[in-house]
């Protein structure tokens, strides 16, 4: 790793040396397991081996699905009956790749919110925060375009809803609309092309991942501390990291057994908790559902969207402003991906000269306020609207803006932290005291 001294793969064999030579395969593999990672990451660090593990598991489980599926709109809810009921173990790996979606989205949203905590944005990694967040829009399309495809009742009219939204966007929004869809509405091209791109982009996600991989390789792992790697000397980086083979490879693969146990017991005894009946129900474009819900991993984007109503005053104004160009529905779309785009810009929102939010004692209470605040959206988007739920919803989605906009840039010049240690070894030595050096 650039920076950080280490020991690099030296070719010994003849065979070794000639393939070194043309091909650095086992060279690449090498520093990548022996990488040194600073020695007190904690078990909020293990959730990158699920996340490889989810995408592997949904790239194997919809290669095989995509053999037995026809994308028409006339056969999809057939294929997949097909599917859970004549394929050999065609219901195994339906509830999987269903359920590893939820896995997938899990462990993302826990992956980002410790990096929320723990400052991982921060220079140098700003351009690793920024491929993680390209991958999670990679995620959220994929998910999307892959819920359509059982062509069930919700699958059906949750599209129709989600690309209603393109046409809200003054001027352009139809034509962008109609090409999205290949046709004036949710019709067997769009079915066609939602499948194209779901089949896609986990191949996409997969090289963004090498490519988010390489980033923290190149500028090295953040940690607890927020403190770096001392890069004076081998001796000096040695004092605070360890290879991460076998050390962090045993830890992790460890906590990924145990939520393992977790994910197959959902599969096997209750693999439906997470979806919906009426997606059980063939599409019907004639019968609208009484409620319509995207799956829970998009419920606080979704809670955002329809939070700002006409009749809250910043959509009055800005419609007033814009001539009626700006109404709700548009401001709604608008609300949604900026909710999204602000955490792109976090690097640059934080004005803290602490990394760790460990040693920030503010910053901790408006963290925690964050946390409640997204299972809040999560809640209050899978609800009916009312009165109530939309105040609830609407305050909630100020706030997700507020901590980004104004909270996280007064606090960097109010707040006084705490002194982080001066090394990743003092840190360590604090936890698990210091190691034992052998007598001369």
């Amino acid at each position: 790793m650039a920076g950080i001294p280490h020991d690099h793969y030296e070719p010994r064999s003849g065979f070794e040396k000639w393939l070194h030579a043309r091909l650095p395969i086992v060279s690449l593999l090498y520093d990548t397991l022996m990488i040194p990672t600073p020695k007190n990451l904690n078990w909020w660090w293990i959730w990158g081996i699920v996340l490889t593990f989810a995408l592997v598991l949904q790239i194997a489980t919809g290669i095989v699905l995509a053999m037995h599926y026809t994308p028409h709109v006339d056969m999809a809810f057939a294929s997949v009956e097909h599917i859970m009921r004549d394929v050999r173990g065609g219901y195994l790996l339906r509830y999987l790749h269903a359920n590893g979606a939820s896995l997938f989205f899990l462990a993302v949203y826990i992956h980002i919110f410790r990096g929320l905590f723990y400052g991982s944005y921060k220079a140098p990694r700003e351009v690793t925060w920024l491929i993680g967040i390209i991958i999670f829009l990679c995620m959220m399309g994929t998910a999307f375009m892959g819920y359509v495809l059982p062509w069930g009742q919700m699958s059906f009219w949750g599209a129709t809803v989600i690309t209603g939204l393109f046409g809200a966007i003054p001027g352009v929004g139809d034509a962008i609309q109609t090409w999205l869809l290949g046709g004036p509405a949710v019709d067997n091209p769009t079915l066609n092309r939602f499948f194209s791109l779901h089949y896609l982009l986990p191949f996409v996600i997969a090289a963004l991942v090498v490519v988010h991989i390489w980033a923290f390789h190149t500028t090295g792992n953040n940690n607890p501390t927020g403190v770096e790697v001392r890069r004076g000397s081998k001796a000096e980086a040695e004092k605070d990291t360890l290879p991460f083979w076998p050390y962090f490879v045993i830890k992790d693969l460890f906590a990924l057994s145990l939520i393992l146990v977790v994910f197959f017991a959902i599969v096997g005894f209750m693999p439906n908790y997470l979806g919906h009946p009426d997606n059980y129900i063939e599409a019907n474009p004639l019968a609208t559902p009484a409620h319509i819900v995207p799956e829970w991993y998009f419920l606080p984007f979704y809670a955002i969207l329809r939070a700002f109503t006409s009749d809250v005053w910043i959509v009055i104004a800005l419609n007033w402003l814009s001539f009626g160009i700006i109404d709700a529905k548009f401001f709604g779309v608008i609300a949604m991906f900026g909710s999204i785009l602000v955490m792109a810009l976090v690097p640059w929102l934080d004005t803290s000269s602490v990394r760790s939010g460990q040693y920030r004692p503010m910053f901790k209470w408006w963290f925690r306020l964050l946390l409640i605040d997204f299972v809040v959206l999560m809640w209050v988007g899978g609800q009916v609207p009312t009165e109530l739920t939309s105040w609830i919803s609407l305050i909630a989605a100020a706030y997700w803006f507020a901590y980004f906009l104004v909270i996280l840039p007064i606090l960097g010049v109010i707040e006084k932290p705490l002194a982080p240690p001066a090394t990743i070894e003092e840190d360590f030595n604090a936890h698990y005291g210091a190691s034992e050096t052998p007598a001369e």
